[in-house]
């Protein structure tokens, strides 16, 4: 008899604690969690504070990761440990959705917030400069075309490239490779300054220089903003709302010769432009109450609108159309497949 009230008490224990445990795992996930683009952390911060300050939910924790580092985390799996929604500068490759998939993250919606070009920026102390993506790609390529073969890029100041160009040292302060921002910066400038180079085969070439000249400052980019602050005659890639943000201190290289304006940016003319995006992990959906209201909230008029408050900080609205398009896809939770990446 013992040994049956000895198992009973065990069984209960085991119970008891399973119960608390889930009630555990309930209370650590009633705060919505999100990581990822440094580039949307300035719009997604805010939209946490409002959220945590006008609804009964926590303040949501927010992470600025990079955009391919927030990939990585939300597509570990499912579950207490793994974020909830990822920010993201660039939409999300196909090789992550299938590791999403692989990892049990079957359900996702994506979510457009809004547009944004990548500022090639420097210090207001100097001259306004018309940068060609050719010259930029040459500036930072680690191989460079000469005499028909490709050799290590030997250029060292902006004039050798072109003598109508500035006779400064090429330095250009940028994000890593786990950046979105990085990614976008070597498809559109990079890949397409150089798609039609022979030397190359007819292939774009993206790898950028380790001498130096390029400069990995992390995926904060308020840190390149201080540092061209300090190293005037360098150069920074990052988001053109930290250039917004900045403008009493920086300028943006026009580009192709077109500057970097919301109206260049929104209409696609600045050729150095993208999309916005967030993912929800769907099968989060009711152990995480706040991450539909939180993801609803960011969809609004007055978030991502026109006279929205992220349009103060330096978003660029999508139309009218698509923002009512991207709002039915976040309230209906529209799953996205493999085959919309293609």
């Amino acid at each position: 008899m013992n040994r049956i009230l000895n198992s009973r008490i065990v069984k209960t224990t085991a119970i008891a604690a399973a119960v608390m445990g889930v009630a555990g795992v309930a209370q650590a996930r009633e705060q919505l969690r999100i990581v990822g683009s440094s580039t949307i952390y300035p719009f997604a911060s805010y939209v946490v504070e409002e959220f945590g300050a006008t609804t009964d939910y926590q303040t949501p924790v927010i992470e600025s990761t990079g955009s391919g580092g927030g990939l990585k985390l939300f597509c570990e799996g499912v579950g207490e440990d793994t974020p909830d929604i990822t920010n993201a500068s660039r939409r999300i490759k196909t090789s992550e959705f299938e590791r999403c998939q692989q990892n049990g993250v079957t359900d996702i919606t994506e979510a457009v917030i809004g547009y944004d070009g990548i500022a090639f920026a420097e210090s207001s102390s100097n001259e306004p400069i018309d940068l060609s993506r050719e010259q930029i790609f040459l500036a930072l390529a680690a191989k460079v075309p000469q005499d028909g073969k490709l050799v290590d890029n030997p250029y060292q100041k902006w004039s050798d490239i072109d003598p109508s160009l500035p006779d400064r040292e090429i330095s250009v302060y940028g994000p890593p490779t786990t950046s979105g921002t990085r990614d976008a910066f070597e498809e559109l400038v990079m890949e397409a300054a150089s798609e039609d180079m022979s030397a190359y085969g007819g292939d774009g070439y993206t790898d950028i220089r380790s001498d130096g000249a390029y400069i990995d400052a992390g995926e904060n980019d308020n840190l390149i903003v201080k540092r061209l602050a300090e190293d005037t005659k360098a150069f920074g890639i990052f988001g053109y709302s930290f250039l917004e943000e900045n403008t009493d201190t920086l300028i943006g290289a026009s580009i192709d010769g077109v500057a970097p304006t919301p109206d260049a940016i929104s209409s696609g003319e600045y050729p150095v432009s993208r999309s916005l995006f967030f993912y929800i992990k769907n099968q989060h959906a009711e152990s995480v109450p706040a991450m539909y209201e939180y993801a609803n909230l960011f969809m609004t008029e007055k978030m991502i609108g026109p006279m929205g408050y992220l349009k103060g900080l330096g978003l660029i609205p999508l139309p009218e159309e698509m923002r009512s398009e991207q709002r039915q896809a976040v309230e209906s939770q529209e799953k996205l497949e493999l085959a919309d990446l293609k």
